[in-house]
């Protein structure tokens, strides 16, 4: 079996920097025509003319004609200024501004504090500039359960923002419960939408400890329930178009995923796209992939659709155990297992 579709982007990936970045990068560049890139490097990027750099340090790692886009994100602070928003708009190349409660994830101690105090003029501005704010939704209280943080976070802070800034465009990144994907399908289309990862739609809490703790399954949001996955496996396969492919591919190296104190995050931009055929396949919903994958994101965000095609074909497949790098090595989702679905250029 073979399928053909439009090239897919990715609406939420991390590629790092230094030579992480140069040896990940051309794993996303051989699947995908665009990526919005998370800004929570050291330093975090927070303004226009930091993107700006990145964007040149990722495109001088491409590969050799590859014609990748990355798109640009600025990491929102209880500081950020209405100007940089501006800036940021002018600049053509930030598409979005990223919204970690301080302390919620990977390198995200510089983010927010106030949401509805100190950030307040930039969330305006950001009305003004059509600017997406893109939100890791969780809260970071201590005394809230690590799997209630999104639905209470969606009650205590996404909620009210939404009907706060009702034309303020929302991408709640990396839903994980049906809490979330029931307040997606409650907001109107085209102001609120979400990202889906590989890893929610195929693994549950459970694949966290199966012989033991597998760290490479561990990230944040933190895997849910059975139920939890049921519900975005069937919001992405419905057709519904408030939902959208971001990986949410996040590279760490071995030593810091198998250790006392590891590292959230999967890297799983090598085996996305075949683990979502997989998803779709399984729920008879092949036909709705392309939409999923192609179409919702550039909409969401008024760009284009891609020109280019990509194959995906029925053909038997070893994920690598790891990919080395100067330093180190990643150890991908899925390491040394067969995958049915292999995507390949048109």
């Amino acid at each position: 079996m073979e399928l053909s579709i439009t090239q897919p982007d990715d609406w939420h990936l991390h590629l790092r920097d230094g030579d992480v970045l140069k040896t990940v990068v051309s794993h996303s560049a051989h699947h995908f025509g665009r990526a919005i890139v998370m800004p929570n490097l050291k330093p975090p990027i927070t303004t226009t003319a930091a993107a700006v750099a990145y964007r040149e340090a990722i495109l001088k790692s491409l590969p050799a004609n590859s014609d990748f886009n990355p798109l640009m994100t600025l990491y929102l602070t209880d500081t950020t200024s209405p100007l940089e928003i501006k800036l940021a708009r002018e600049s053509q190349v930030v598409f979005g501004v990223k919204l970690y409660p301080a302390g919620a994830t990977t390198n995200s101690q510089d983010g927010v504090t106030d949401l509805f105090g100190k950030c307040l003029p930039v969330l305006q501005e950001m009305v003004e500039h059509n600017m997406p704010l893109l939100v890791h939704g969780e809260v970071t209280n201590p005394e809230v359960d690590i799997f209630d943080r999104e639905k209470v976070f969606i009650e205590t802070l996404l909620s009210p923002l939404v009907q706060k800034f009702p034309r303020l465009k929302v991408v709640m990144e990396h839903v994980t419960t049906m809490d979330a994907v029931k307040f997606v399908e409650s907001c109107t289309e085209g102001n609120v939408a979400a990202t889906v990862t590989p890893q929610h739609l195929v693994l549950n809490r459970n694949s966290l400890f199966q012989g033991g703790f597998q760290p490479h399954n561990y990230c944040l949001p933190v895997l849910k329930r059975e139920i939890h996955r049921q519900a975005l496996v069937s919001a992405v396969t419905s057709g519904s178009k408030r939902f959208f492919l971001g990986t949410d591919s996040a590279p760490h190296d071995r030593r810091k995923k198998e250790c006392s104190c590891g590292c959230a995050g999967i890297y799983n931009a090598p085996v996305a796209l075949s683990a979502y055929a997989k998803v779709f396949e399984q729920a008879n919903a092949l036909d709705k992939l392309e939409a999923f994958t192609s179409f919702n994101g550039p909409d969401f965000y008024g760009l284009p659709r891609n020109n280019s095609l990509i194959k995906l074909s029925k053909t038997p497949w070893k994920v690598p155990e790891s990919f080395s790098y100067a330093s180190g090595d990643i150890v991908p989702m899925f390491a040394g297992q067969m995958l049915d679905w292999l995507p390949s250029p048109l």
